[in-house]
């Protein structure tokens, strides 16, 4: 496999045009701020500036293995605050984190074993959009009996148990809709998981909307990277006092970000007077006519298994979830084997099933995949080195939302120093099934606008488990956050 990796800096042509800087503060794994973001440019008045994440798959595409290993060494480090370790890491986890970011992704999975570890009684939760993979993993690395994301998708038949707001975000309301609702009842010890903490501020409103609802002693929030200043953190403790909780900090790499005075009004003229890129130097760019070819997939997701975090995840639902990976990559398997490098997208919140059949992918055929999913957050495109998004395609959401676009980022890879574009053999588009719907083949649909770069496109459908029938089910069943492993 070729060592890919992103450039070493993907923040210089927005701190040379906008002033924006980069400092790392402190690692517990020996990282630096710029390991694990670049910056780029954001169209939104709200705020100037995106941290595009090395290691999410989100914006870039990644080796999945390092998406996986990211989350679980993040999970490592909660679960050492858990259970009150005070020494130093071992030694073996930073040698690793270093040698999967330098173009050995599968490097943190070599050395964290999570069958070793002991179930920890907790409840995790991941962000939307971009954490809900993230904290998948997070709970994978402490075996919790029970993991949740939040969500925007608004589902027939499922009334959310609770809402919170994100100021800054292009999509601000997140919904809660775990099935059944009672689970996030009673007093353990609630993991909140986000790419990223900034200001501290939707961390303090999610948590006073879950003590309202769902009252407990205890909070650790855990983030790839923690940009909150002194006096943010200052506010959080005063916050955590004045409600009677504890909320510990957990990251990969805590630094700032530092924004110069008038940055709103200068990234927005700065926009203004530079072309919107569309596709880059060394990428076959989107027209119409494209005669490559459009396959399709149909999988049976196991029906009492979820696909994801949506409405829950029960620990011991994993065993049933590998079974389902394994049944999707023998599915692709065929389709696959006339091709060497493979983009394996998800699409929106839909991420830790993605990311899990890409490292199933990469461990049982050999490919050489890499694995992102699109998006709803406005990033404005620049064809330079030292900026993270290289190109930026549009399309409809095909959900049904005819207001907001959405948007698929780079859909190629940089090689070595991060010159030099990878364009993809083969692109698998995997889709769960309420956004599996037409409008993917619609003249601005997903799959039309991937197949127009000349890029043969798989069209990979999960047909998931019924969300109100399972958790109707495991409302009569008690053990809703049990494990399996007794």
């Amino acid at each position: 496999m070729s060592s890919a990796q992103t450039p070493a800096r993907i923040d210089s042509w927005v701190a040379e045009r906008l002033g924006v800087v980069l400092e790392t503060g402190s690692s517990p794994v020996g990282l630096e701020l710029s390991d694990l973001v670049g910056v780029a440019v954001r169209q939104n008045p709200r705020r100037a500036h995106l941290l595009v994440s090395t290691v999410l798959g989100k914006h870039i595409p990644v080796d999945p293995r390092l998406v996986h290993g990211a989350g679980l060494l993040l999970g490592l480090l909660v679960r050492r605050v858990l259970e009150s370790v005070t020494d130093p890491v071992p030694a073996s986890w930073p040698q690793a984190a270093r040698a999967a970011l330098d173009g050995h992704p599968e490097a943190l999975l070599n050395v964290i074993d999570t069958e070793e570890l002991p179930v920890l009684d907790v409840l995790v939760v991941g962000f939307a959009e971009t954490a809900t993979g993230l904290g998948h993993s997070v709970a994978d690395a402490l075996r919790a009996p029970y993991y949740l994301h939040s969500t925007r998708r608004e589902v027939p038949g499922v009334t959310p148990t609770g809402t919170f707001e994100e100021g800054h975000s292009h999509a601000s309301t997140h919904l809660l809709s775990p099935l059944p609702g009672e689970v996030l009842s009673g007093d353990l010890p609630m993991i909140l998981v986000d790419d990223e903490f900034s200001t501290g501020r939707t961390l303090m409103a999610t948590i006073s909307a879950l003590q309202q609802q769902f009252p407990r002693s205890g909070y650790v929030v855990a983030a790839l990277v923690d940009l909150r200043s002194a006096e943010a953190d200052e506010e959080l403790r005063t916050f955590a006092r004045e409600l009677g909780v504890t909320i510990e900090v957990v990251s990969l790499v805590s630094g700032r970000v530092h924004l110069p005075a008038g940055i709103l009004t200068d990234a927005a003229d700065l926009m203004q007077s530079l072309p919107v890129v569309g596709s880059v130097p060394g990428a076959v760019p989107a027209g119409p006519g494209s005669s490559a070819p459009i396959s399709r997939v149909q999988i049976d997701w196991p029906a009492d298994v979820p696909d994801g975090g949506r409405h829950g995840f029960l620990g011991s639902d994993r065993a049933g979830f590998r079974a389902g990976v394994d049944r999707i990559v023998a599915a692709l398997a065929p389709e696959l084997s006339s091709y060497q490098r493979v983009l394996l997208l998800g699409t929106e919140e839909f991420m830790y099933l993605p990311h899990m059949v890409g490292v199933r992918l990469t461990e049982t055929t050999g490919l050489d995949v890499r694995y992102q999913t699109t998006t709803r957050s406005p990033v404005f495109p620049v064809d330079d080195p030292g900026y993270p998004v290289r190109r930026r395609v549009a399309f409809v959401d095909p959900e049904g939302d005819t207001v907001v676009d959405r948007y698929l980022n780079n859909a190629l890879w940089l090689d070595g120093a991060g010159l030099d574009f990878t364009e993809a053999d083969v692109v698998v588009v995997l889709v769960d099934g309420p956004a599996d719907t037409d409008l993917l083949y619609g003249p601005r649909g997903l799959v039309t606008v991937v197949a127009s770069w000349g890029v043969p496109v798989v069209l990979a459908a999960v047909t998931g488990a019924d969300p109100v029938r399972t958790g109707l089910q495991r409302s009569t069943e008690r053990g809703s956050v049990d494990d399996g492993s007794a």
